[in-house]
């Protein structure tokens, strides 16, 4: 299985910050653009007088050119009005400057819209992902508020280039599929999903399909590792949550299908010398204080069967499958970061491996980028919870299209997610 296994490879991704491709403008439709104009938009322009806001200069405008642009390539991030709009400003300018004063005022107000389409493109949810918190979820913004947040920076032209390089690994992508005559359907649906990163701050991608974490600065790569993350049949789903804290000495609460599975069966056939051995601990139930049950007061046979249930944990130590730290989050599928005992499979680039969560190749490593100092902790009681000095997002993503310095590397599509034909993910972005 191909892999991206080299954080220089993705660093080098997260840098590609230059300007797109060359590509041959649209020819202007001979129809007027459908949506020209609207009442959110009307409405900005009444409330500033009538005033042009992207043309206030005159036809020969920086901001004006620089949103074109943006337009331009916008139909591989799923605006496909995007090219029919700049070329129709485009000929709606040139009108105004061979003297009709009220093309210009045509030509901006046919900007805004533009503008205000692209922007909540560019605010909605990616496919797929769910939120742990609701506060790094992107914000629908009203076209107003959007006009009005342009018409108040300094410089609009800059104004243009922050928002729509979104983040540095979406403008790299970006620029590949603008390239691209047919782009890959990895290619569209990676695209999409970077949509969500932060552009600044500290935070934390998990990328499910290299199997790699990264520790993201202002969008640089500050560090990165191998990661073991879900089986196909039990894959590691997309999440977009918060670090809180590290929990030291962590239990490892078993999943009620491996009780079944694994557990139950081996306490069947061995006996329950087996929980000892393995440092498990059998609890009446998952509240906070469960009691604390006798192994023989258990019907091992009915839980294997899948007649009963039971809560199983075990205990903190060397062979904890927790490893000594784990990295909590909120989300509703129990998935979490952890250190492994098991580090030789690391040394293998096909990691996936686990029933779901996400194993960590240096998670100490994790520990001091995240703490700022090294996670100990004085007591050896279980579940030792750290608070981080401040919360650091977290985002577990499903990668198959990477760029380094330029280039476009296309991953194995291992969970099957982004086999579709690109024309179909094209209009599934739009």
């Amino acid at each position: 299985m191909k892999r991206l296994l080299a954080g220089a490879a993705f660093t080098a991704a997260l840098m590609a910050l230059s300007a797109p491709p060359a590509q041959a403008a649209a020819t202007p439709e001979t129809r007027p653009f459908a949506m020209f104009g609207g009442t959110a938009v009307d409405g900005f322009y009444a409330a500033r007088g009538g005033h042009p806001l992207w043309l206030a200069d005159g036809p020969n405008s920086a901001a004006a050119r620089e949103l074109m642009q943006v337009l331009q390539r916008a139909s591989v991030e799923g605006l496909a009005d995007g090219p029919s709009i700049a070329s129709q400003a485009q000929v709606l300018i040139g009108q105004a400057a061979a003297g009709n004063p009220a093309a210009l005022m045509e030509a901006d107000q046919l900007l805004s819209t533009g503008w205000v389409e692209y922007v909540q493109l560019l605010r909605r949810q990616p496919a797929g992902l769910t939120y742990g918190e609701q506060w790094i979820a992107p914000r629908s913004e009203s076209p107003r508020d959007i006009l009005s947040l342009a018409a108040a920076a300094p410089s609009l032209a800059d104004h243009v280039r922050s928002v729509s390089t979104v983040n540095p690994i979406y403008s790299a992508l970006r620029n590949a599929a603008y390239s691209e005559p047919t782009p890959d359907s990895r290619l569209l649906a990676s695209l999409d999903r970077a949509r969500a990163f932060p552009t600044k701050g500290r935070y934390v991608v998990v990328d499910a399909a290299s199997a790699r974490l990264f520790m993201v600065q202002d969008g640089q790569i500050a560090d990165s590792m191998k990661v073991i993350v879900g089986k196909p049949t039990s894959q590691t789903p997309m999440i977009a949550s918060v670090i809180h804290y590290a929990t030291l000495n962590p239990y490892w609460n078993v999943p009620p299908d491996l009780v079944q599975k694994i557990i139950a069966a081996n306490v069947v056939s061995q006996g329950t010398g087996y929980l000892k051995a393995h440092g498990y601990e059998v609890l009446s139930d998952f509240s906070e204080n469960p009691r604390l049950l006798a192994p023989n007061e258990v019907d091992w046979k009915a839980v294997a069967a899948g007649r009963a249930t039971v809560r199983v944990r075990q205990l903190p130590g060397p062979a904890n499958s927790m490893g000594h730290i784990k990295f909590g989050f909120a989300n509703d599928s129990g998935i979490y970061l952890h250190d492994t005992p098991k580090k030789e499979l690391f040394a293998s680039d096909d990691r996936d491996l686990s029933n779901g969560c996400v194993r960590l190749e240096d998670a100490d490593r994790l520990g001091r980028w995240l703490l700022g100092r090294d996670p100990t902790t004085d007591s050896s009681a279980p579940e030792q919870q750290v608070l981080l000095p401040k919360a650091v997002p977290v985002y577990v993503t499903y990668l198959t299209a990477h760029v380094d310095n330029g280039q476009l590397t296309l991953v194995d599509d291992v969970y099957g997610r982004d086999q579709q034909p690109a024309a179909a993910t094209m209009a599934s972005l739009r």
